[in-house]
């Protein structure tokens, strides 16, 4: 051993000499000739992606911003020695890469693949850095490599969504930042989810399992020749958690929030051009559009002449107090026209308070195709309420005011999150003031039908189980022997 270490040396001393001799012609020559040798015997395939095709900074390389997602997200990420430590602005956790000349084994369809990464400073006093990523696999057909990097586009795809962070968006007027976007955007930051959210949990289970079909619904839509958007309309009375609905449907999309207001929008041009503007996986909500423009439905306005030709025609507010000449027709086009198909994997909300005032041209599938009829609350959102702001998931007081919303009380979330929040530290007296506004708001005919039911009932309560506190009477089931009483409570309502 001793005695071939020095004939080693005596090699790379030899090679060295040589390449100091030699001319760089003949130099090139031995370059290419074991290069050649090399490719010749060599059982593997290198295949370089670089980080920009063409001349540096011209056109940005996607395979290679796919690749630099994937990579990360290997198991074989954690036995590399040298990693690269990385956190985008808009991202929500760091990202580790393999370093310069770090080896990262991947495997696919049985096949070992092997990455690195490689970084070369050239130019004056080395400023310019180029980057590139060198795969090499065994002697692959071209069709496996095909499926392979269509396997890191998807990856990639699914952790741009995963990682990024959600921005909220409004419009300006076209023209008024110059050459600039017309939105504006915000980092969204609202805390909604499906699991926090007051509502029904059927309705919920239905909405989250249609979103789940949408988001996966990229070859349906391509087989059947549809774009691939969808519309959401979602109605009711105010402080029933519209906007709520819309941020929970968001954070669990992880897409980012075009909020567009109409007032702002001069014509449907302006209209076109804030849509084009918009990006893939992302939602366009219009809340309150009832209030924005005139959109009831044409069949019921009344007719006006047009003294120049002398016909008549439905009166069309084109041109409101704002000065926006957006027409319904404008409105159509934007949710289910040519132009609507320019991006891919986007949702459109509409909010209203009154769903008979928009016209039924606008409501029909194609444009709103699911439509979520939000109320007053009932008793399995009233639970989720009392556990998000109390912490509990049962109590005594829960039957009274199962009772009172099943006697026609109607309350919206927000109503009772009010009250909720005015006594977090004290369940049983939260508990008692939702059960007296409750009770406030049951018809008179309500009262009347349940007294008349508990007339027939012949049932004691003692005096033990009365107690009166801050004008709230409650009571066992049944009547007393004074005459018929309101089941439950009384608070002297007539």
């Amino acid at each position: 051993m001793q005695t071939g270490i020095p004939q080693i040396w005596s090699l790379i001393g030899l090679f060295t000499l040589l390449l100091n001799i030699l001319p760089p012609q003949v130099q090139e020559l031995l370059n290419q000739f074991w290069t050649y040798i090399r490719n010749r015997f060599d059982p593997y395939y290198h295949l370089d992606i670089p980080e920009f095709n063409g001349s540096y900074g011209a056109n940005s390389n996607e395979a290679y911003e796919n690749v630099e997602l994937y990579l990360p997200g290997l198991d074989a990420i954690e036995g590399a020695r040298r990693l690269t430590v990385f956190c985008s602005k808009d991202s929500n956790c760091a990202e580790f890469c393999p370093a310069s000349e770090e080896a990262v084994v991947d495997f696919f369809q049985g096949t070992t693949i092997w990455w690195s990464h490689h970084i070369h400073y050239h130019g004056k006093e080395d400023l310019i850095e180029r980057r590139w990523f060198t795969l090499k696999v065994a002697k692959p057909s071209k069709s496996f490599l095909s499926q392979y990097f269509d396997h890191i586009a998807a990856s990639a795809d699914e952790l741009k969504r995963l990682n990024r962070g959600k921005t909220l968006y409004t419009n300006n007027r076209v023209g008024y930042c110059g050459a600039g976007s017309a939105w504006t955007g915000v980092p969204f930051k609202h805390p909604s989810t499906f699991e926090s959210l007051a509502l029904d949990p059927t309705l919920k289970a239905k909405i989250i399992r249609d979103l789940d079909r949408f988001r996966q619904g990229k070859e349906f839509h391509s087989r059947v020749g549809r774009p691939w958007k969808r519309g959401y309309l979602l109605y009711g009375p105010p402080g029933t958690g519209k906007s709520s609905l819309v941020a929970a449907m968001a954070n669990y999309m992880k897409y980012n929030v075009y909020d567009l207001e109409l007032t702002k929008v001069k014509d449907n041009s302006e209209l076109r051009t804030l849509l084009i503007q918009t990006t893939n996986k992302s939602m366009i909500v219009i809340e309150d559009i009832d209030c924005s423009l005139d959109l009831s439905n044409r069949i019921s306005k009344p007719l006006k002449l047009d003294h120049e030709n002398g016909n008549a025609s439905a009166m069309d507010d084109h041109e409101d107090k704002s000065g926006s000449r957006i027409t319904l027709s404008g409105i159509l086009n934007f949710t289910d026209g040519l132009w609507s198909c320019c991006g891919e994997e986007r949702i459109i909300v509409f909010t209203t308070n009154h769903k008979d005032r928009l016209d039924s041209a606008l409501l029909r599938s194609g444009r709103m195709d699911m439509h979520i009829h939000l109320s007053f609350c009932a008793f399995p959102a009233f639970k989720c309420l009392a556990f998000n702001y109390l912490q509990i998931e049962d109590h005594s007081l829960f039957s009274a005011v199962e009772e009172s919303m099943g006697r026609g009380a109607q309350m919206t979330p927000a109503d009772i999150s009010e009250i909720l929040i005015d006594n977090l530290d004290d369940p049983f007296k939260a508990l008692s003031e939702v059960i007296s506004a409750l009770n406030e708001k049951i018809e008179p005919s309500a009262i009347s039908e349940s007294v008349d039911q508990h007339e027939a009932v012949e049932e004691t309560i003692p005096t033990s189980h009365i107690h009166e506190e801050e004008g709230i009477r409650f009571r066992g089931r049944g009547v007393g022997h004074e005459g018929p009483k309101v089941a439950k409570l009384s608070n002297g309502c007539n």
